[in-house]
């Protein structure tokens, strides 16, 4: 079986190199819709990459504000009386929700808000938390994996709890004012430290605290953004499914149905035109239609040309070789000549068969490659009458022409082709005009329409013929002429020039009841 696509995939010299697309070659067009589409969505993604500055935003704020907190419980208790010092930190704790700790010069704890009161914080044990929270703290790592966040160290409580065991604290002894840091509680929830030595230098004060409202507000944010990420996604993928369907399933219908064409055998394959489409893959249908039509038409017409051509050729070839086989048993000179003179009409009748056939099977192609050009109908046929008295191609017929004025009968086409079927219509009108008949051309504007008559006294067409006489190889001479003169290829000819200069040729009947036919043909006005 044939393969699917038969020509070489290759850029164009027309502008096809520059709209390739390399990368996506191996790529269904469903694909293509859904990457693209996608692709926007994932744009809307990156706000995740904001909700992450939001959360780092929030962490820093917080740690601010434990330093001025601590800054200021620091202040308190430098003022205050050693005996008050457990009733102010027990008060600062319940107040700011965090665990205070005072330490002795010499790094002991003296004093421990989660010793005087109960606890303001309890670390959360992952274990014991339903399903759910397992499952927001895997998005939580998720989407800091994707983001390349920052990563922060979890926290744990010194084994020996004294200064020194505190980081925050030892930067203190070099600093000035507070020191914070952030860590995660097992629960992946933010620990806010903050460390500060004591004004009078009685030694220094640490504030610990769980932030569980930022992991709350934060992952708040991140689930209405992806479900509307989600959503988007989802209603992205039904509409980039619909509209493949809507684009895909045509385009594979045309492919499936052109490679039917180029692989039938039969003329009731059509490709499908899609009258309900209106759009642009609704003309495409109509234009691939129209186009197997017209191929469809051109190959019966080129079998039916080539049976046509073989006919021919085949009579001219059948009395040449009967010629030469009876000159080969013919022994009388004057009957050898007149088998020779036999054999000479049928060499020229096939030379001038050819030479015909060429013209007629040239004439499409060179018509679609031809650029055409206003011309004066009046002036082309003053010349080709001029250059037909030269060459007396006339044979005594008179030939009167009504030379229209400059300009006022002008066409767009070839030159060359036009003075072709009008030399064809004057070579009909005297082959069929009696010795020392009259031929009659006249060309007129008729509104958009340049109308050419050409009339002649012969015997005219019948009407049931008046169709036929234009067919490929049609014959029908005047008697007494000499036999295979004609291809029966010249009107053949002239219909297709006309009919590809968008004209048309039709024969009539003369005005008045004269004998002979008038040839009609009707070509667009050029404008201006």
């Amino acid at each position: 079986m044939e393969p699917a696509i038969v020509t070489p995939n290759k850029d164009g010299a027309d502008g096809e190199k520059g709209l390739s697309l390399r990368w996506s070659a191996r790529l269904s067009l469903t694909t293509r819709i859904l990457v693209v589409n996608v692709l926007a969505i994932a744009l809307l993604a990156g706000g995740l990459f904001y909700l992450n500055n939001y959360r780092d935003r929030l962490t820093e704020e917080r740690l601010t504000q434990a330093r001025m907190q601590l800054t200021i419980v620091a202040d308190a208790l430098s003022a205050a009386d050693t005996q008050d010092k457990d009733r102010l930190v027990r008060q600062f704790s319940r107040h700011l929700g965090a665990r205070l700790r005072l330490y002795a010069p010499d790094g002991t704890k003296i004093i421990d808000s989660f010793a005087l009161a109960k606890p303001t914080y309890q670390f959360i044990d992952p274990e014991s938390e339903p399903l759910r929270k397992d499952a927001a703290r895997l998005l939580d790592q998720t989407i800091e994996s994707i983001v390349f966040s920052a990563p922060i160290p979890n926290f744990s409580e010194p084994a020996k709890d004294v200064t020194d065991a505190w980081p925050e604290l030892v930067k203190t002894r070099d600093a000035s004012g507070a020191v914070s840091s952030v860590s995660l509680a097992p629960d992946r929830t933010p620990v806010i430290v903050a460390g500060k030595s004591l004004p009078d230098g009685t030694g220094s004060i640490l504030l610990t605290s769980n932030a569980r409202d930022i992991t709350r507000i934060v992952r708040a944010e991140r689930s209405s953004v992806l479900i509307v990420i989600l959503f988007a996604i989802t209603v992205s993928i039904l509409l980039s499914l619909f509209l493949a369907r809507t684009i895909v399933r045509p385009i594979r219908k045309l492919a499936r149905a052109a490679l039917r064409v180029r692989m039938g055998h039969s003329d009731e394959i059509a490709i499908p035109r899609m009258p309900g489409r209106r759009d642009e893959i609704g003309q495409l249908s109509r234009a691939l239609s129209d186009m197997s039509a017209a191929l469809r038409d051109r190959i019966n017409a080129t079998e039916a040309f080539a049976a046509d051509v073989s006919h021919e050729i085949k009579n001219p070839l059948a009395s040449l070789r009967s010629a030469l086989e009876g000159l080969e048993r013919v022994e009388d000179p004057d009957l050898q000549r007149q088998l020779l003179d036999v054999a000479n009409d049928d060499v020229r009748r096939i030379d001038r068969l050819i030479n015909d056939i060429s013209d007629a099977s040239r004439v499409d192609a060179e018509l679609a490659r031809a650029k055409f050009e206003p011309i004066d109908i009046g002036k082309m046929l003053e010349q080709l009458l001029t250059a037909r008295e030269q060459r007396t191609s006339n044979q005594g017929v008179h030939i009167a022409f009504a030379r229209p004025a400059k300009d006022v009968a002008r066409v767009m086409g070839d030159g060359g082709r036009l003075a072709r079927v009008f030399g064809n219509l004057l070579d009909n009108a005297v082959s069929f005009s009696p010795a020392d008949g009259l031929v009659e051309i006249l060309a007129t504007p008729d509104g958009d329409e340049i109308v050419i008559h050409v009339a002649d006294e012969g015997p005219g067409v019948r009407p049931e013929q008046r169709e036929e006489v234009f067919q490929r190889f049609h014959s029908d001479r005047p008697d007494g002429e000499t036999f295979g003169k004609h291809s029966g290829l010249g009107l053949a000819i002239a219909k297709t020039i006309v009919e590809g200069h968008q004209g048309t040729i039709r024969i009539l009947d003369r005005p008045g009841g004269q004998s002979g036919a008038c040839f009609e043909i009707r070509l667009p006005k050029a404008a201006g």
